[in-house]
């Protein structure tokens, strides 16, 4: 493999290709193909952003079928036939069953993009300007978002420039199973010295990816939702890599039967790996000017088309909801009698998550690293999160075969006995 230019022009802000040194040429379903001829299994999936797989052929062609027939690819904000397309399939599949009541944001091509425009949008509804997020959160690095987001790795990378607008608060769990973190965060609402400025929303990923595979208790949401309604906040849901089916449910706060008063969606919502991002708002919070929170590439017509299909195909009905949660309780099953292998030899581990986003919690970056690089070499790849990269993440497909899942879960375990 020729990989000369790619180390030499390629910026070392780089991650991926570090862990997964090969040149990647074609994928297919949950398996990638390497220019040496080396297949792989993907729990990686674009980091959640190939929920439905590596081209997919149901959404593939849809994607031709637009191309080749000269449809808009970039139109900015303006009205074309495949927005409109695209909006209907999300009223009519995802919005009307749920008894949701959105406007649609189209703020530019990525999640940073869709957070930091809601973050703004609540600034703007209310008249506030802190933002609540939680400890171990990720909701982007550009400099909004970077604020509310709690790794160190990231927020050292500002060139000085100190990041303002948020406060933190602890996660569920973060003081250990016992301890409820929201009674600290209403006495701080209800504290006029407590020096927390009343904050315009809150904003919270229900399982935090880049944080570890932190998962929010049911009743902990339900909570959080009925202080931010007596305290006249807004319930802003960062559904990134826990949406779009992630969990088992379209909205991973369906878990919940909470409804929060922003969304933002981006990674799998284009269906196919395109860059594609929205923000949900209550249509009374909707207090935008023309033009007031825009972007070039808000109007990418190719994702709207992929997202479209991907909606109609996969959620008219329950079946792949169904399949998830019965493939994640396969992943749950595995992880359990590896962390307790590794337990027996004297490596503390656990195993958490929600649907087919689990997370293998190995104690250290260290034993992880290795585990997760034993995999590579066996032909599986899968990425580690948590503040000490100490969990292992399983982000596969969600429309994994049950043989490829096995397979990958095999060598999973296999990596982790030889490499300890």
């Amino acid at each position: 493999m020729q990989t000369q230019i790619l180390e030499r022009m390629e910026s070392e802000v780089r991650t991926y290709s570090r862990s997964f040194p090969v040149v990647f040429t074609q994928a297919k379903g949950a398996r990638l193909n390497t220019e040496d001829g080396k297949e792989y299994i993907d729990f990686l999936a674009g980091a959640g952003t190939l929920n439905y797989g590596h081209n997919n052929d149901k959404i593939k062609q849809a994607l031709v079928d637009y191309l080749t027939s000269d449809g808009i690819v970039h139109g900015l904000d303006m009205w074309t036939k495949a927005k409109r397309e695209y909006l209907e399939a999300l009223e009519e599949v995802i919005f009307k069953p749920r008894g949701l009541d959105y406007k649609v944001h189209l703020p530019g091509p990525t999640g940073t993009n869709a957070v930091e425009a809601a973050i703004r949008l609540a600034r703007v509804a209310t008249g506030r300007h802190n933002i609540v997020s939680f400890t171990n959160g990720f909701h982007g690095v550009t400099m909004g978002a970077l604020a509310t987001t709690g790794n160190s790795k990231f927020r050292e990378a500002t060139g000085g420039i100190p990041l303002q607008g948020a406060s933190f608060v602890p996660y569920d769990g973060y003081l250990g199973e016992q301890v409820d973190t929201l009674d600290y965060f209403e006495k701080l609402l209800g504290d006029k010295s407590g020096g927390l400025d009343r904050p315009a929303g809150v904003l919270i990923e229900t399982v935090q990816g880049e944080g570890g595979i932190n998962v929010a208790g049911i009743e902990w949401l339900k909570r959080l939702e009925q202080i931010c309604r007596d305290h006249d906040l807004l319930l802003i849901i960062d559904d990134i890599q826990a949406g779009c089916g992630r969990t088992g449910k379209f909205f991973s706060f369906e878990h919940a039967g909470i409804t929060p008063d922003i969304i933002t969606n981006s990674k799998s919502l284009s269906g196919y790996g395109l860059p594609f991002a929205h923000v949900l708002m209550r249509p009374d919070l909707d207090k935008w000017k023309p033009g007031q929170y825009n972007g070039t590439f808000r109007g990418f017509n190719l994702a709207f088309t992929t997202a479209a299909a991907a909606i109609r195909e996969y959620w008219s009905n329950d079946k792949l909801e169904r399949d998830v949660q019965r493939k994640g309780r396969i992943v749950e099953d595995r992880f359990q009698k590896i962390a307790a292998w590794l337990t027996e030899q004297g490596h503390p581990a656990s195993e958490r998550g929600r649907g087919l986003m689990r997370g293998l919690d190995v104690g250290t970056g260290d034993i992880a690293d290795k585990i997760t690089a034993q995999a590579f070499k066996n032909g599986l790849i899968v990425e580690t999160c948590g503040p000490d990269d100490q969990v292992i993440k399983c982000l596969c497909p969600l429309t994994i075969s049950d043989e490829d899942l096995v397979d990958g879960l095999d060598i999973l375990e296999a990596s982790a006995k030889q490499a300890l």
